[in-house]
């Protein structure tokens, strides 16, 4: 039997779904597992062993309908997205069950708990939520002389989870003497790189690393899986770092971190400021003032660090 996946659209959710999407791939062990999402989705599971084959869904609504007919038909379908191009494609989709993930059914419970949820619903089971899986395929070649830390200054989600690049900065100067300094990010988020570069210039660190926009996400977990430490916003590359056991000091302003933090990691640190205001879940501060990550200076993180 054919059993098809979709993945979530984002990293940081496809990262987050791993338990629950281990759990049922280890329930149909024997049988053949095809995924579809997103690039960055597929991407996280490029190197899975049980996975036969995968295909990348474009945004379009033409590209939904071509990619229905080319997949042909399954036995059981499973979704991990409830947006309404999710619920197109399960439509146009051939299969004798379908199973669909629902945001709104699930309340006060992380986000893998949420999906671990929806897995077992779906196969009446009750599998726990492991740990965060991902299969890297670069393999560690060499050990710097010093030790490395990563910052990681964007977030896709928009504008408000992103921390000053100065304060960044800040981090990585007084850092700069016993780590080696590598800057992640997606090709959308070269500007604020720049910033943090400029800064460093201007200080005389040199024992630094730009790779924003130019890693593939194959590379990117790579590059985390060596760190020393990880410092970060809210973003897909926090859960990457969670997956390995990465030290990370995450700093959290609109979003929720009892329902994005770092899954299953003993070595991560949180700093908010616990403003009123705070979880607003907003792309954009809806009181223009955005307090909830301007508030927070390099002081602030280099004590958890």
């Amino acid at each position: 039997m054919r059993i098809l996946i979709e993945l979530p659209t984002w990293l940081g959710d496809t990262v987050m779904a791993t338990p629950a999407i281990e759990n049922l791939i280890n329930y149909y062990d024997k049988f053949e597992i095809i995924l579809i999402g997103s690039f960055v989705s597929v991407e996280i599971f490029k190197n899975h062993p049980k996975i036969s084959n995968s295909y990348v869904i474009r945004k379009n609504y033409i590209s939904l309908f071509k990619i229905s007919k080319k997949i042909g038909f399954f036995g059981l379908s499973f979704s991990f997205r409830s947006s309404f191009r999710a619920k197109i494609l399960k439509l146009l989709i051939s299969s004798e069950k379908k199973f669909q993930f629902n945001k709104s059914k699930y309340k006060n419970r992380h986000q893998v708990e949420k999906y671990s949820d929806f897995v077992n619903e779906s196969l009446n089971t009750n599998y726990l939520a492991g740990k965060l899986i991902i299969y890297p395929n670069l393999n560690h070649t060499k050990k710097n002389s010093k030790s490395i830390i990563g910052i990681n200054p964007g977030a896709s989600y928009g504008n408000s989870k992103r921390w000053s690049p100065k304060e960044f900065a800040k981090v990585a100067t007084v850092l700069s003497n016993k780590f080696d300094i590598l800057i992640f990010g997606d090709i959308g988020e070269m500007e604020i790189a720049a910033d943090i570069e400029k800064y460093l210039d201007r200080k005389g660190i040199t024992n630094y690393q730009n790779l924003v926009g130019r890693t593939s996400i194959e590379e990117l977990i790579f590059h985390i899986s060596t760190l020393d430490i990880f410092i970060t916003g809210d973003s897909g590359p926090m859960h990457i770092a969670a997956a390995f056991q990465i030290p990370t000091v995450t700093i959290f302003g609109p979003t929720d971190d009892k329902e994005t933090s770092q899954w299953m990691n003993n070595k991560s640190k949180i700093i908010k400021k616990n403003l009123v205001c705070q979880p607003c879940k907003k792309r954009k501060c809806p009181l223009s003032h955005n307090n909830c990550m301007k508030l927070i200076k390099a002081e602030d993180v280099l004590k958890l660090v």
